[in-house]
């Protein structure tokens, strides 16, 4: 089984086939054993602190994990990527192992999936990016750790949903000149700090996504979002493309709240002759509906 082990003095730092990164240790150089373990995470479905538990593996919408540890100064010290898809023989999805040097550090560890040309880039506690493609359900958890002595340590992470998400609930059928659906944000970002959960930039940003609902039934899309506070207002703009990605119908709906955790649905009319005229609806619950608020 895969485990994150720090061991003495001048032990060759322990990588996994699903390790990417390290840095060299330093020649008489104290070490200590520690183990981190990714178990769970924290959904909440409510305003309230209610919470569910769920195991790092069997949840769908995490498909990698990406453990850091940076300096007090920093500097990165190790980072492991695991891959769900791609474990070895005998290793756990969520379970590294690598060494750390006696010292204080922030423990890093995001969990997301990536399709297509998507992207995501860890260089600090304090920043994050999706540098390609779009934001993705995203959880992440920080945490210091001081080595203080050659003695084991055994760490665990909870991860935190950190972004919101939006549905565009289409109350008509789909068109079949339409191949794609586009949901493009005034305000929040891509970039983010995995520390406080919250985008560091406020520059907007735009999701496409395909669309395979079939030629007259109405469709869902879906869209993730780092936002700058616990709760952001923001105008949205739906559009529905061809193959060629041409704008076939767009609509700006505007002052849609949105808040981490908890997705907002806006319902309404988004092909044909009846889309220009249509209403949207949204609610904001992330799991549980609730009662919609007409625009």
């Amino acid at each position: 089984m895969k485990r994150l082990c720090f061991v003495a003095a001048m032990v060759a730092l322990l990588l996994s086939s699903c390790a990417n990164e390290g840095t060299e240790q330093e020649v008489g150089q104290a070490f200590a054993p520690v183990t981190v373990k990714v178990d769970g995470f924290s959904v909440s479905q409510e305003d309230i602190p209610d919470t569910r538990a769920t195991a790092v593996g069997s949840y769908n919408g995490i498909k990698k994990l990406t453990l850091a540890f940076y300096k007090s100064d920093g500097t990165e010290q190790f980072k492991a990527t695991h891959t769900k898809e791609s474990m070895g023989e005998g290793e756990t999805f969520g379970e590294f192992s690598t060494t750390l040097p006696i010292g204080s550090y922030t423990m890093v560890v995001l969990g997301y999936v990536l399709y297509d040309d998507d992207e995501l880039t860890l260089t600090s506690p304090t920043q994050a990016e999706y540098t390609g493609g779009c934001p993705r359900e995203t959880f992440a958890a920080t945490q210091p750790v001081n080595v203080t002595s050659p003695t084991a340590l055994n760490l665990t992470a909870t991860l935190d949903r950190i972004v919101t998400c939006l549905q565009v609930i289409s109350t008509d059928g789909r068109t079949a000149n339409v191949n794609k659906v586009r949901m493009t944000f005034a305000a929040g970002g891509k970039r983010f700090s995995p520390k406080t959960g919250l985008a560091t930039v406020n520059t907007g940003s735009a999701s496409t996504v395909g669309n395979s609902a079939t030629v007259g039934t109405p469709s869902t899309s879906k869209s993730y979002l780092f936002l700058t506070t616990d709760e952001q207002t923001m105008n949205v703009t739906i559009e529905t493309l061809d193959a060629d990605g041409n704008t076939i119908y767009s609509k700006t709906v505007n002052d849609v709240p949105f808040k981490r955790n908890r997705v907002t649905k806006l319902t309404g009319p988004i092909y044909g002759a009846t889309a220009t005229a249509g209403s949207f609806q949204v609610n904001t619950t992330w799991l549980d509906e609730a009662d919609p608020i007409n625009f």
